[in-house]
């Protein structure tokens, strides 16, 4: 018997505490295409899966020497590669 283990999804508010980031600072990277929403819940919130930590730490460290348009352009190029692999 296979076992399925729902994903977990994290409230902005979650994001926000484990991150340390701003709701602002993360709504920014949302609507700059930085990090994306897995889903969202009947009332309009934003859902984000445990990926976006990950995502969140790399543009952080990227910010240290790069623009966010620089960032983008890193992080699209990145996706892009991966998705060619697949």
């Amino acid at each position: 018997m296979e076992m399925v283990v729902p994903k977990k999804l994290f409230k902005i508010g979650e994001v926000m505490r484990y991150s340390g980031l701003s709701r602002q600072t993360i709504h920014n990277y949302t609507m700059l295409g930085l990090i994306t929403e897995d889903e969202r819940t009947d009332s309009g919130h934003r859902l984000y899966g445990e990926e976006v930590f990950d995502r969140l730490r790399r543009i952080e460290s990227l910010k240290k020497k790069k623009t966010l348009k620089e960032i983008r352009e890193i992080l699209s190029r990145k996706s892009q590669l991966s998705e060619s692999v697949e």
